[in-house]
């Protein structure tokens, strides 16, 4: 109880209700140089593998729109569920193992802008990965300061699969509602941390990881309540208990579509995924070490590496319960699932918070280390997300 105590101690003047009637205004122009920075990286990456995806005779918009995933949420966004597609080995791939906030999105705002479902797809994750910035600028600022806040950010849009922000996918969406949930359990804004939990457990599987960080930290704050003989919260309890609905309402209403209380997770196996508690991830490291593979793959696997030890740096360095939480959940279900390895970097592109060891560590250093630093890793994770798009052939 320690660390809760310690929670409490350290976040008590930022619980100040004055500081949260500050305007977003105010709070956005603090996160300007983050937010600008942010897209200034992911727009040249868009410039990059647009002109390498002109050069290879594809088209831009269907690089980044139809891709992989891209194209199942495009055809739920146009027709609903109910496409069914039979795979080689017997693999049934069913469209109910997507979710259904991104798609729903495309159709609502399709209806109202006449720019076509991909081109709305696009502007709805370009625009979510902004205010995903924002947010994981906001957290890093909360809890050590104004720099780190804008390293954090850096570092996230730095990251050697996070080409995919700027892709048709649901991570910058979910990413967004999970930055400021989280923000809000920090600062206890119980309700906002509950309904953007809601919505990231609408998002995709691994939304989940946002419900349990609202849980842990309505939890321990709801403790040192008890622990200090004051009033229950209402909010906090009402917060963990409206988190996981989001989560839970989808995979409810599989269960009702499919007639089994489990028909989301038998068609996640149709498609090959399950989860096996680290079987498979560890066969494709033995895999790895005895044979060979693509840049792809060995890629995957130090990314997996450099999760799993920024994540001891993260408990090693006190970060509070529900950012643990959050990240902890992150990399059992990147690491503990089976199939589409190369995937496993982009479940763990939401988990910004591991990154706070880094950030923290640069910026008590110098200005020139900084920027040589962030050039190296632009060239490196540019070039690399250029290449996974336009030329990997690898599943994103």
């Amino acid at each position: 109880m320690k660390t809760i105590d310690a929670f409490t101690r350290r976040f008590a003047p930022l619980l100040d209700p004055r500081s949260q009637r500050r305007g977003w205004r105010f709070e956005l122009g603090k996160a300007l140089l983050a937010v600008t920075s942010f897209a200034a990286v992911r727009l040249t990456g868009v410039v990059m593998a647009t002109l390498w995806s002109l050069h290879l005779g594809r088209h831009p918009r269907a690089v980044f729109g139809l891709e992989w995933d891209g194209r199942w949420y495009w055809h739920i966004s146009q027709y609903g569920y109910g496409l069914i597609v039979h795979g080689k080995g017997g693999s049934v791939y069913n469209d109910l193992a997507f979710f259904p906030l991104f798609p729903g999105l495309i159709r609502a705002v399709s209806t109202v802008l006449p720019i076509g479902p991909v081109n709305v797809a696009l502007l709805i994750a370009w625009s979510a990965a902004l205010v995903a910035a924002w947010g994981v600028y906001a957290t890093g600022e909360l809890l050590h300061g104004r720099r780190v806040g804008i390293i954090l950010v850096a570092l996230w849009a730095l990251l050697p699969h996070a080409i995919i922000l700027t892709m048709a996918y649901t991570e910058p969406l979910m990413t967004a509602f999970a930055a400021w949930s989280l923000h809000a359990v920090l600062t206890r804004r119980w309700l906002t941390a509950g309904m953007l939990a809601v919505l990231a457990g609408l998002c995709r599987p691994n939304g989940l990881a946002v419900a349990v960080a609202v849980v842990t930290g309505a939890v321990a704050h709801l403790w040192q309540l008890r622990r200090t003989g004051e009033p229950t919260a209402r909010r906090a309890w009402a917060a963990a208990a409206t988190a996981p609905l989001g989560w839970l309402g989808y995979i409810g209403w599989v269960g009702l579509t499919t007639h089994n209380p489990t028909g989301y997770f038998h068609v996640q196996s149709l498609w090959g995924s399950r989860f096996d508690f680290g079987h498979y991830t560890a066969h494709m490291f033995r895999h790895l070490i005895v044979g060979h593979d693509t840049l792809v793959v060995y890629a995957t696997a130090a990314i997996i590496l450099g999760s799993l030890l920024l994540f001891l740096f993260c408990a090693l360095n006190g970060q509070p319960l529900p950012l643990l939480a959050y990240c902890a959940v992150l990399i059992v279900m990147a690491v503990g699932g089976t199939h589409f390895f190369t995937s496993k970097p982009r479940f763990l592109l939401p988990a910004f918070p591991l990154l706070l060891p880094l950030a923290l560590h640069l910026a008590r250093s110098r200005l020139r280390t900084i920027v040589v630093l962030l050039t190296a890793l632009a060239g490196v994770s540019l070039f690399y997300g250029t290449y996974l798009l336009t030329v990997s052939h690898r599943a994103l």
